[in-house]
């Protein structure tokens, strides 16, 4: 730095100007430095999203935050649940302990909760009440502490559809026809897709039904001409799905297939005949022991009245 002259500031005020510079400086430092060691290092609030079928089963890990590794400094960590808003505490798991320390919804649980390692939970046989937020709670070494959310949805497995035929109607080669593809006590959240194999793509489309139908509709004009194409109903949901196929001959074949109704028929002639001939069966036994009892009444009546008689004897 050159002289000071009367042309530029006085040469005390610039040194004061940097001390107060260097003094923010060291402030600043220090409240980050307390900020990162302080009681707890606010997340941002963001959920994970996991996704969970029922009966199956879902592994929450708790994830390397504010430069710490969990696995190596955590100390201890508190699990909590809330279906909406209010998360009460589930457990608690510490270094060294081998099990953890249950503080409430122990009947909810207890017996599905496992803890693969210190920053991980896993449950199991999940339901659909186990829907909802989750929060860990983890204190680190130091003093410091970590949250960490996620948002479980829990589905039904999709249930297997089957393809029905409504109104076939066969002319000038084609097989004009609606399908309609039901999957039997259908859930929340179930999306449908219509795929064809070996069918121009104008014969079919794709949908996706609203969220309270359980069956869908396709109307279509299939040629005669490919009996081995297909069409196939697929029904998902965000954890399973299930597919049914039908070919074209098969969906067309009005003598033997027509209608969905007549395919029924010798199924239920078969079961008439089974229970004429099984009561029958029941009639003959039955009159067969009412006649065999009766033959034996019978003969003790004739035993008791035709006693033969002795002779007086002579003196």
């Amino acid at each position: 730095m050159g002289p000071c002259s009367e042309h530029h500031p006085p040469c005390w005020a610039s040194s004061l100007l940097g001390f107060i510079s260097l003094l923010l400086s060291v402030c600043r430092a220090v409240a980050e430095s307390s900020g990162a060691h302080g009681s707890a290092v606010k997340d941002s609030g963001a959920h994970v999203p996991l996704k969970g079928i029922r009966g199956g089963s879902v592994l929450f890990g708790v994830t390397q935050k504010a430069g710490a590794i969990l696995e190596s400094e955590l100390e201890e960590l508190y699990w909590s649940f809330t279906p909406e808003s209010d998360y009460r505490v589930i457990c608690r798991i510490q270094r060294g302990v081998h099990s953890p320390t249950w503080l409430s919804l122990q009947d909810k649980f207890k017996q599905r909760v496992q803890m693969p390692n210190l920053a991980s939970m896993r449950i199991s046989n999940l339901s659909l009440e186990d829907s909802g937020h989750y929060r860990a709670q983890a204190r680190l070494t130091e003093g410091r502490e970590v949250l960490q959310y996620f948002h479980l949805t829990v589905y039904d497995p999709v249930p297997h559809p089957h393809i029905l035929v409504q109104s076939p109607s066969i002319a000038a080669g084609w097989c004009n026809v609606t399908l309609e593809c039901r999957a039997p006590g259908a859930t929340r959240d179930l999306n449908v897709i219509w795929e064809s194999r070996g069918l121009p793509l104008e014969l079919w489309q794709r949908g996706t039904p609203g969220p309270a139908l359980d069956s869908w509709t396709l109307a279509a004009s299939l040629p005669l001409s490919q009996p081995n194409a297909s069409f196939t109903c697929v029904v998902s949901n965000p954890t399973d799905q299930k597919t049914v196929t039908r070919d074209v001959g098969d969906i067309c074949d009005q003598d033997s297939h027509g209608w969905d109704m007549a395919r029924l028929l010798p199924d239920m002639l078969r079961a008439t005949v089974v229970l004429m001939l099984t009561l029958g069966v029941i009639s003959y036994l039955w009159k067969t022991c009412g006649n065999k009892k009766k033959t034996e009444t019978e003969r003790g009546r004739l035993h008791f009245s035709f006693q033969p008689q002795m002779p007086p004897l002579l003196h």
